[in-house]
Order: C-alpha cells, then structure tokens, then sequence
C-alpha cells in the first residue's frame, strides 16, 4: 500500500518542511514557536523512521498534516493573535480568539486516531465499547498531561509563557481546553472510525488474522 500513495505524503511532508521554515521565520515570540512546533520537529523524524515498518493510513497522515498547520500557525502569531480565531471570534460575537480552542480540539482527535490505529493492528482489543471508552481516556490523559506541561512551563518562564499559555483571562481555560479534547476524542470515534476501518483494511502490513471489532451484544 505505501508505495501508490507515496507521492502524494511524500508532498505532504515537503509542505510541512517549508510551512515549518516558513513559520519560524519571524515569529511574534520565538520561545512560544518553539514550545508549539516542538511536538512537529519530534513527530516527523519518528513517521519517516516508521513509515516502511509500520506506515499509518493515509487518513491518519492527513489528520496529523493538519494538526502541524494549526501548531505552526499558534507557533508563528501565538494563539492569541492568529487572525482566523480574530475572523471566527467577530463572526461569532466572542469574547476572546478562539483559535486555541482548535488546536485542543486537534489534540483530542488525532491522539485518539493514532491510538485506535496502534491498538486495532497490533490486536489489543476486540470489543468497540472498550475501546472506544479506552481512546477518550487516552485523548483526556494527553490533554491533561498537556495543561501540566503548560503549568510548569508557566512556572519556569514566568511572565514570558503568557503567549504560549494563551488563556486571555479566561480563569475556565484549562477545563475548557480539556473538554475540546474530549470532543475531538468522540468526534474521531464516532464519525471517522468507519472510513479508518477501511483504510486499516487495505494496509498490506494489517495481518490475516486480525480480529473484526466487536459489539458487547454480538
């Protein structure tokens, strides 16, 4: 499978390249682009080290691809000022931007693909319920181990991780920043799951004897 398709991620990957150079050019807070493009700077290596190994379907490469974008764009004019939260925030009479809101909601969604990816294929588990119930705990872990990251960013920097923090005065961020995830997390499983079905069928490393999902009443 990875070859028909390669020239088409081989591309996703040069755009990634030159929108992550591209983003950090001139940045509004150098420290901020950094914490927000690190998770890229560490993905890219592991997905092209995997990809002959383990490659992921082509669904989950996209997903990650848009994930980078929105990274890069809160890296580049931090969360706060990115001009399509300012565009969503007037058309929606908001308070503040909510471009961050996004990139949670990413956080929530991807995770939850990539470990419904690694858990389908390598036969972890058989049964949809617990799965899907042992996805949202993994998206919220992710999320939550996030916000402690950010906390003790916040502690380290001082004033200077207001930009990478981006909470705008808002005291509930953190708890809405959790629940964003938790809504990509059921978003991914409920509306994504039946076209990765299919794409995890057509994976040639997906083995023969991998067990069809089940349902607790079948």
């Amino acid at each position: 499978m990875p070859n028909h398709r390669s020239p088409a991620l081989a591309l996703l990957l040069i755009l990634s390249i030159i929108l992550l150079t591209y983003s950090g050019l001139t940045p509004f807070d150098r420290t901020t682009w950094l914490l927000e493009t690190f998770p890229i700077m560490m993905a890219l290596p592991v997905l092209l080290i995997t990809y002959r190994r383990f490659p992921l379907t082509s669904l989950l490469y996209l997903l990650i691809f848009c994930h980078a974008m929105i990274l890069m764009m809160g890296g580049a004019y931090s969360y706060a000022r990115v001009p399509l939260g300012f565009q969503i925030q007037d058309l929606l009479h908001l308070s503040r931007n909510p471009y961050d809101k996004i990139g949670h909601f990413f956080q929530g969604l991807v995770p939850t693909m990539l470990a419904r990816e690694i858990l389908i294929r390598l036969n972890y588990l058989r049964e949809r319920a617990i799965l899907n119930f042992l996805l949202i705990c993994i998206a919220l872990a992710i999320s939550a181990s996030y916000e402690l990251f950010e906390w003790g960013t916040a502690i380290c920097l001082g004033q200077n991780a207001d930009e990478f923090l981006g909470t705008q005065g808002d005291p509930w961020d953190t708890q809405s920043d959790m629940f964003l995830a938790l809504t990509g997390s059921v978003t991914a499983i409920f509306s994504l799951s039946p076209l990765h079905d299919r794409q995890l069928q057509r994976l040639t490393t997906l083995s023969p004897k991998q067990p069809r999902l089940t349902n607790r009443s079948e």
